[in-house]
């Protein structure tokens, strides 16, 4: 075999084993103890420990309505089978158009897809990671139905003027806050501004509860629809079964569905972590400056890496720490990120880089105009993640990420 198919074999530390993993363990003893009380109670599945998170959850938000799921997946399939559920007035149809940008995790977009919208991707800017409000809105025509947009690792475009044209046109928003809980913008959190917005509780996210998530909207149709797609169609309104003398009252089916409830022991770890969520964020931050500014004032610092450029409006809450190459060390991305690997720093590419390069999107010709999408592109060639710890960085750490990301001039 060529060495080419081999050129992106990443070289693991012996043992796979990290000095500087991509995610520190921040589950906590209370965390746990939360799951472990749910266990002993012998009563586990979706209860009382749901519906407290939720209410906190959405106290927390300033939003109407909070439904938790088994992942961030499944609360971006809710968004989109909702928005287009004979139930709700204002829907979309097969073969309606979609937009979302490139720079995507796969499950943001095919919901859309198995939902029979026609996806159209719009690029991204690499110094802020996330599209461009005005740019965005000049792609939308009569047939676009459903803009989803992405606050991509904790920072977002100008959401609110894309909320506002949405409102104009009677488009349909949903909101993927999945890499941005707890993040504002002037001073409102993000997850707060599409008609559906979704949240991740994943291992490396903001807060964990292993799995979960989490779905929000702004009235009771809407919920009353989330609710019922999570658990089989079913409904256990009283009113609704006095409709339907003839049938079981515990058993009545109103809507299509799935199974995407979460257990009350992920909610209970996810409602521990919740209340330090804004310590997290902090923490985060500040770890963030500390290893920039370490890089910044070293002797070997050559501007041999740029940082994502943060809106003055955005209050961020970061998941992990962005960077790109400059440009003039694109031949040497692939060797780099071997190196810093094989040292014992744990990388991932930024989000799935341009998704119209990924082979699934060939396979159901999802770019069939071909776009180029420039933005996207350099974000896979030059862009890659560390991690950004819970806990306050180490000087040895940050001494440690310093000395082997500037060695890129050596290799």
């Amino acid at each position: 075999m060529s060495k080419k198919k081999f050129a992106y074999k990443i070289l693991l530390p012996k043992k796979e084993k990290y000095f500087y993993s991509l995610s520190d363990n921040n589950l906590s003893r209370e965390d746990l103890g939360a799951g472990i009380k749910v266990i002993n109670s012998r009563r586990i599945t979706m209860g009382d420990k749901t519906k407290l998170f939720e209410n906190r959850f959405k106290k927390k938000l300033k939003v109407k309505y909070a439904l938790m799921v088994n992942s961030g997946s499944s609360a971006n399939l809710l968004a989109a089978f909702a928005s287009c559920n004979p139930m709700r007035k204002n829907r979309f149809n097969t073969g309606d158009h979609a937009i979302i940008q490139s720079l995507c995790w796969p499950t943001s977009l095919w919901p859309l897809f198995q939902t029979g919208l026609k996806i159209k991707f719009v690029d991204v800017d690499p110094k802020t990671l996330n599209v461009n409000a005005d740019e965005l809105i000049k792609k939308v025509t009569k047939k676009t139905k459903v803009i989803l947009i992405i606050n991509v690792l904790g920072i977002s475009t100008d959401i609110q003027k894309i909320r506002n044209f949405c409102d104009q046109k009677k488009i349909i928003l949903i909101e993927d806050n999945c890499e941005a809980l707890g993040a504002k913008l002037n001073k409102k959190y993000l997850g707060t501004f599409g008609d559906f917005s979704t949240f991740s509780f994943f291992y490396s996210h903001q807060i964990t509860s292993g799995e979960g998530g989490m779905i929000v909207c702004k009235n009771k149709n809407d919920y009353d629809i989330l609710k019922s797609l999570r658990s089989h169609g079913w409904s256990r309104d009283k009113k609704i079964a006095d409709k339907y003398p003839n049938l079981d009252p515990r058993y009545i089916f109103i809507n299509s569905g799935f199974n995407l409830r979460p257990t009350d022991i992920q909610a209970a770890i996810g409602m521990s972590q919740f209340d330090r969520l804004e310590k997290f964020k902090k923490t985060r931050i500040e770890n963030m400056k500390k290893i920039t500014k370490n890089l910044k004032n070293n002797s070997k610092w050559n501007n041999q890496f740029q940082f994502v450029k943060v809106p003055k409006e955005i209050s961020p809450s970061y998941m992990v720490f962005p960077i790109m190459l400059h440009p003039r060390y694109i031949k040497k991305k692939i060797k780099f990120i071997n190196f810093i690997e094989s040292k014992g720093i744990q990388t991932r590419p930024i989000i799935s880089g341009n998704f119209i390069n990924q082979p699934a999107s060939k396979l159901f010709k999802l770019n069939s105009n071909n776009n180029k999408l420039r933005g996207c592109n350099q974000v896979q060639k030059l862009g890659f993640v560390i991690g950004l710890h819970t806990k306050k960085i180490t000087n040895r750490e940050v001494n440690f990420l310093t000395k082997n990301l500037l060695s890129i001039d050596s290799l």
